[in-house]
Formats: structure tokens, sequence, C-alpha cells
């Protein structure tokens, strides 16, 4: 629709298609609620008032947002295809998502972040992208990819592509790494934001890292942290994930003054977190029950998020906006019932109404490539005392403890009954051999292994077990399945998930994904698994950006230290 025909139909001159009336409407701009209608045009909001329609929906009172603004998520993270996790999103009124594709970069290069461009070209929602910074995270791991500045330059204008992704290369930064510092002045050449990931810092080492030019984090776990980023003028972006749940400890910092700067973002979800608990707007709803203003809330899904990204056209119910629009019933619990994208209805009552164009079936490329003999995972004993990687709950970051090796035949193996555990990182990309070797508490694992190719971010597969043949079976049907996770027990695959496309994710549709998945949490629960989700868990095992101790195909590395150490202590 031209200009013309749009300065026509808000001054009611012509009919819109769409009437949304007897509403209240949130105004994210002003913080009231007004009572009234929007009229819609060709997927644009022509203001409120009494318009003439060729269809008109009474609403009865009930409220209407704008749609909700995810500002940072891996969609790889929810194993599914764009279309099948837009078809998991919408209906719980996420509208809008930036997503970072540095899972499957870390995989395919290039290649990986243009196959999810292509998947979002048609799809009921409005997927973003920020170019991934880090491939590879660090230079303390094997990944299957490195992406230069010069290799992001072919994207970097993309309109889809609204930022540079997560920094988290903070040693790169702070000592002025050229590839670095290029892809920061590459997106600032384009006025595009750049996202941070800097857990932990702090003093003049944030400092030095936000003179750089990155304007975001999403990694604030306590309320300290996120208030020394937010006064050193950062955006904020509370997460609440699968694995890492942010949201009760930062509240505090939500105010009337500070709101501007904050955000939702749910980072890496599952599938039944995604089904069942929803997407940004599980985070609405939690704040609003611990007693946030639900204005303010649904502003930190919209409006903050859209102006932060330059999404101008989106983020409010104004007139020349996207009709992207929610629709539910309780201010005080709001669960949304309809969703509106461009002015038409996608969803209702928890499901899309129409389907999503299925993905073309195509031949997988298998991504999996072991060397013959990496399956050794014996830890010949070194000495008494180990460093070990010790799992907080509901936290990616892990801390650093000292246990009493247990020796048998020579080699130091699993204590389940002190839920001391074997790790291993299998390189999985170029064939090289390389096996990282450890061990862990906290996953509770009494019997048998579990195993993963989805491992942050260079996705090598990580196995833990108490024994090293259930560990190898594991390892074994992954690389048979090109990539995936897995249970075992007593020298069989009890239960295993193939994920095909870079060993992150499938085509399959999202609930039977969700299914899946279920069926080997249950699997790993049964070996003794701790509540949660094991495999979120097991995947954040093998990140050497989140401290303290972390494991990679190259070994144990302290990452405020940022080097690798040896494991016996």
């Amino acid at each position: 629709m031209n200009a013309a025909d749009l300065i026509a139909c808000a001054r009611g001159e012509k009919p819109a298609d769409l009437l949304l009336a007897n509403a209240r409407i949130v105004n994210v701009f002003s913080g009231e609620i007004l009572s009234g209608n929007v009229g819609v045009k060709e997927g644009v909001i022509l203001g409120t008032g009494d318009y003439r329609a060729q269809e008109t929906v009474d609403l009865g009172g009930r409220f209407l947002a704008p749609g909700f603004i995810d500002a940072h998520v891996h969609i790889e993270s929810s194993m599914a295809s764009v279309p099948e996790f837009v078809r998991a999103v919408v209906p719980h009124g996420t509208t809008t998502v930036v997503t970072d594709p540095h899972e499957i970069a870390n995989v395919m290069g290039m290649a990986g972040i243009r196959c999810l461009i292509d998947q979002a070209a048609d799809v009921s929602a409005n997927v973003y992208f920020s170019l991934p910074s880090c491939v590879p995270a660090t230079h303390l791991e094997t990944a299957g990819a490195r992406l230069s500045a010069q290799d992001l330059s072919a994207l970097a204008a993309h309109p889809r592509v609204v930022a540079l992704g997560e920094m988290m290369n903070v040693p790169g930064v702070l000592s002025g790494d050229p590839d670095v510092l290029e892809k920061l002045d590459m997106m600032r050449r384009r006025r595009k934001v750049r996202d941070g990931h800097a857990p932990r810092l702090s003093g003049k080492a944030l400092n030095a890292y936000l003179a750089a030019g990155i304007t975001s984090d999403h990694e604030c776990a306590d309320f300290q942290e996120a208030r020394e980023k937010l006064r050193s003028g950062m955006h904020i972006m509370i997460r609440e994930a699968t694995g890492a749940k942010n949201l009760a400890a930062l509240l505090p910092l939500v105010t009337h003054d500070t709101a501007r700067r904050l955000m939702w973002c749910t980072d890496d979800r599952h599938p039944h977190d995604l089904l069942d608990r929803g997407s940004v707007d599980d985070l609405v709803r939690k704040a609003v029950r611990a007693g946030l203003d639900p204005v303010i809330a649904i502003r930190m899904a919209t409006l903050h998020a859209a102006e932060y990204f330059g999404l101008g056209h989106l983020g409010g119910i104004a007139p020349g906006r996207q009709a992207d629009i929610v629709v539910f019933s309780d201010l005080a619990d709001p669960v949304i019932e309809v969703v509106y994208h461009r002015g038409i209805k996608v969803a209702e009552g928890g499901r899309m109404v129409a389907e999503e164009k299925p993905l073309a079936d195509q031949a997988p490329v298998n991504t999996v490539n072991l060397a013959s003999a990496c399956l050794d995972f014996t830890v010949p004993a070194a000495g008494d005392m180990l460093r070990v990687m010790e799992i907080v709950p509901d936290q990616l970051f892990t801390k650093q403890r000292r246990m009493r090796a247990t020796v048998r035949g020579g080699a130091v193996v699993s204590v389940p009954e002190q839920d001391l555990l074997k790790i291993v990182v299998v390189e999985r990309h170029r064939g090289t051999g390389n096996v990282g070797k450890g061990f862990v508490t906290g996953l509770g694992l009494r019997r048998g292994a579990v195993a993963t190719s989805v491992a942050h971010d260079a996705h090598n597969i990580v196995a833990v077990g108490v024994n090293d043949d259930d560990m190898r079976v594991a390892v074994e049907k992954l690389a048979a399945m090109g990539g995936g996770l897995a249970v075992a027990c007593d020298g069989a695959v009890t239960a295993s998930l193939a994920l095909p496309t870079a060993g992150l994710m499938s085509s399959q549709p999202v609930r039977r994904l969700r299914e899946r998945l279920d069926r080997l949490t249950a699997a790993a629960r049964a070996l003794g698994a701790a509540a949660g989700d094991p495999f979120m868990v097991l995947s954040f095992l093998a990140l050497p950006v989140i401290p303290e101790l972390k494991i990679t195909d190259r070994g144990l590395v302290d990452v405020a230290a940022f080097r690798l150490v040896p494991l016996f202590d």
C-alpha cells in the first residue's frame, strides 16, 4: 500500500480491512490503558477510532497489546527448524525474534547462517538476525568453522540482520584483537547495535569492554552485576531460559526509571518449555505475578526491544506500525488468546490458525566426523586430587572444586555414590581425534551415560557417564545418527533423538521433538539424573566463556584465566 492510500484510510476516507472493536488498548508510549477500536489496513495499523471496515471483531473489553519481541534467542536450541520454532512461539504472542545463529555457524559456517535466513523467508513472524561474532567462541576448542570480519561482511547489510551477535571474546576485546575490532566497527559503520556477553565483568575491564562500542548484555546473574552494567550505559536483557533462570534475581532492577533500558529474552529454550510455558509471555507473566506493573512488563516485551534494534515499525499499537497484536483477558495474568501478524489472525487458543509451510525434505549433511581411534576415555592416574566442575542449578556458570581421585587398575574412574562422574568432549568436525577428559559433579547419574552433539558453542560431542563402555555406546549412536542426543545403559542405547541438521536441529514437528525429548529426559532420570533438563545442563558444560571451569575437546579450561589447566591439581 502506498503512502497516499494509507493516509486516506487513516483519515477514514476508505474502509479498513479489519477493525478490532471494544478493546482495552495497552498504550506502551503513554503507559495508559485506553478503551477504543483499532483499524488495520493491509497489515498496517491505521490508528484508533470508529473506522468502517470489511471485518469487525468485537473483543468484548479484552486487552490489546503489541506483539512480543524476544531480544535474544538461539532458534537452534529448540532443536526445530525455523518454521517449527515459529509454530511453537507465535501462539504465545511472540511475533518477533532476534536470533543469533552462532550454533549452526560453529558447525557449518556461513552456509549455516544462510540456511536459517532462507528458512525465515516465509513464516508468520518477524525473524531478524544478529551476525555471530565469535565463531569459534575461543581458541581453546575445535569448531567446524572460523568466521572473520570479512566473511561476515557478506551479510552485514542484509535487511534481516540488525545486530552483531553476542561478543563472547572478552579477552579479544580487551587486548584490541584486530579481527574483533573490525567486526565491531563493521556494524558500527552500518549503525547496527553490538550485543555483548560478559558474565561477571566489572570495573575497568567492563569500562574497556564498553568503550569498544558494545551495547547490551544478557548474562547478568545477580542484581549487583546488572546494576553496575546498567549504570555504565548497557541495555540489559533479562533472561529466563531452560537452563539459566535470572528473572527472579534481576527483577529488583526494574523500576520506572530503569525499565527503558531493559528487555526480556529467552536465549535457549527446549521444546517442552516453549510449548508448555511459552516464550516472552512466560517472562511477562512471571514478572507481573511478582508485582511488576503490567504495562512496564509489556513495554519491556515490545517497545524497548523495538527501539534498541531500530525496528521502528514494530513495538506499539500506533498509526503506521505493523499490525502485530496480541489479545488477552486478564492484565494481571496475561495469557495470550489470539495473535495477529500483519493484521491477519495467525493463532488462537494456543494453536496456529494455519499450518506453517513444511520444509522440503533435504538430504542430510553428516557433520559428525570422528577419528577411528578417539573413543578411548581412559584417564590414567597422575595425582591424588582432581579439578572438578560443579554444576550450579538453574545457572550456566559452574564452580571449581577439588575432589579426591578414585583409582582402579591405574585409571581414575567415576564414583556415582559421590556424584563424581567422568565427562569427555570428543571433537567431531575435523577428525582430529581430540578428546578432552574431566570430571563433573551435580548431574546425579547413578548408572549408564548420556551424550549430546548439542554442546555450546563448538558443538563437539559431550558425554557423561558412570562407565566408559556406556559412554562409548552413546557416542557411537550419535555418530550413526549424524548427531543428536542419546542415553545408554548396560551396553545398549535406551533412548535417542536424531538431529541431522548440523547435529543440532530436525525438520520434525516441534511437538514430536518434544515427545522424543521427554522420553530421553525420562530415560536419563531413570538412571539418576537430577531434576530439571539434563541435556540442557550437559550442553553448556563445554562453553569456555562462562565461568568458572569448563571442558572442551582440548581439555579443562579455567575461564577466568582463559587458559587450559591440568585435570590433576
